[in-house]
Formats: C-alpha cells, structure tokens, sequence
C-alpha cells in the first residue's frame, strides 16, 4: 500500500512571498476580522495552530512543513487486524496514547477559544468545524457558558472532523469516558503506571504530539507488554451464567449487540418489558409482557 502523507503543493512551500498573504498591523487585521464577521452566519474551520498556546504542538511549523520528518499516520484497517500483528499494533497505539494523553487532558482553552465561544454562544459564528480532537473548543464554552451548552447543543454545534480524544469506542459500538479508560490502563499496566508517575515527579515526561499520543521509540521501552483491557459490557455478559432484560424495546443497537452476544454463547435470555422489541421472536429468549414494576418486589421478596 502507497502511504501518502497529506502536504502543501511544493509550489507555496518555495514561494518567498503572496500577494494573498501581504503583511499588516495587528490593528489592521482585527479590524479586516471584525468587518468580516460583522454580520453573522459564519462557520469557522480550525487547525492545530489554535491550540498551541493551549501547550499543545502543532504538526507543523511556519513554513507549512511537517515538523517531524518521520511522521507517519495510523491506519483503521491497522488498528482493527485480528492477526498477532494488529495485537502487537493496538498494544503500541495505547501505549503511546497512555503517555501523551495526561497533557491534553489537562490542557486549558487559550483566548483563541474563549473568543470564538463567545462568538458562538451570541450566534455571530453559527457552527465550527475542527480538527483537533482535544476538545477545547467545547472546554471553553462550558467554563464561560455554563449550562446553556449541554453536550447534545455542542455536538450539534461543533463537529469534530478527525474525532475526539476524550471517548473511546471498543469494536462492538460501546463507547467510555478516555478518563475512566486511562484508569483501566492504569490498572491492566501497574508497571506502566509507576513509570508515568516517576516521569511526572522528575518532570521528565515526553512531549506529546497533537494527536495525543508520544513517540516511544526514542524512550528505549517496548510496548509488547503492554495489556489492552476487554470491553467492560462484553466482560459483562461473558462472566454471567443468565440474561435478564428489563424494560427496553432493545430499539438502540448499542443494547441489542449485547443479547446477540449473549445468544451466541447459548446464554439463558429472559425478557420483561410492555409491547413489542426488537428480540420478539428471537430463538432463545423466553419473554414476559408485563411492566416490571408489578412484579419485581415479589420476586425480590421470592429470591431473597
């Protein structure tokens, strides 16, 4: 497979000047900006360059070069293969992740995002698209909108092009807090752990990339010891000897992934809920229409 890294033309690389791109006064380019969003309705594209006073690097520097000459991106088929090799992958891409990840994390908005948040909370700017994945566009607006911007205001308002650091998605769709995930890592890693701890307490942590990740190559570790933790729902179903489903229609695949989970290793199913769901019918589950509310103390009383 051809890798080809996204750049400039070579052609502005080379260019010694623009005449799109002429220099002025700070002065003159706040007042090119204000006349510009004067009236509104503007959707605003953002780049790595608007974190950088935030603490975090950009990918490249002043004269559009990629900064780190080996840079090379991740692949999604990379990430998923089955074969040891994508085993051996995944346990590299945590771990890089696991290091870099504390920075972003604790990372804080610059007045660049307080300004476009303000912008956006008075409908002067009306969506940003982004392709930074540190979600500090989102951390500003909560910090000096508060509650006017739940999370489905900022989904519908940012879109995050590459994605988001801050949720992880296992292969069967159940999605985590990166915060309770890097506890999990902590805990499958205790060595790992104690080295993160002692790079904080000597201050001698590694930079991390934009992306969230650190280069370890150069830390002379391996990663092939490295434990990936199984997701927690599958965990679930797979450690219980039956089934019990209450209440829900099973309508969001999210929930009914884990019952085909569940049937596929010849779990008991049993299903209390009013009306119909999407696992009537379905081999192997034995269900009761009725609400659980009118049955569920006795039982307890029963059981217990």
């Amino acid at each position: 497979m051809r890798i080809s890294v996204p750049g400039l033309p070579q052609a502005i690389l080379s260019a010694v000047s623009s005449a799109n791109a002429k220099a002025i006064s700070s002065s003159e380019a706040v007042l090119r900006l204000s006349e510009f969003l004067g009236k509104g309705n503007v959707a605003v594209l953002t780049g790595a360059g608007v974190s950088v006073d935030s603490g975090i690097r950009a990918y490249r520097g002043n004269d559009g070069r990629y900064m780190n000459p080996n840079y090379k991106p991740i692949f999604y088929h990379e990430l998923m293969d089955e074969t040891e090799k994508g085993h051996s992958f995944r346990q590299r891409y945590w771990l890089r992740s696991y290091l870099g990840y504390p920075p972003v994390r604790d990372a804080q908005p610059n007045t660049t995002h307080f300004a476009l948040a303000a912008l956006l909370h008075t409908s002067v700017i009306s969506h940003i698209v982004t392709q930074n994945v540190d979600g500090l566009h989102q951390k500003a607006l909560c910090e000096k909108a508060g509650p006017d911007w739940g999370p489905a205001r900022l989904q519908q308002t940012i879109l995050e092009l590459h994605g988001t650091l801050h949720r992880v998605h296992c292969k069967y769709g159940h999605s985590v807090d990166r915060n309770s995930f890097q506890n999990w890592l902590s805990t499958a890693n205790p060595r790992w752990k104690e080295f993160t701890d002692e790079m904080e307490r000597t201050s001698t942590q590694p930079r991390t990339n934009p992306d969230g990740d650190v280069a370890i190559e150069g830390l002379g570790i391996s990663h092939s010891d490295y434990v990936i933790p199984d997701c927690p729902s599958y965990q679930d179903i797979e450690n219980s000897n039956k089934i019990l489903i209450i209440g829900t229609t099973l309508a969001t695949y999210s929930a009914y992934r884990l019952l085909k989970h569940a049937l596929e290793l010849k779990k008991p199913i049993m299903l209390l809920n009013v009306g119909p769901t999407r696992a009537d019918g379905v081999a192997g589950v034995v269900k009761i229409d009725m609400a659980s509310g009118t049955i569920m103390r006795d039982v307890a009383r029963i059981v217990l």
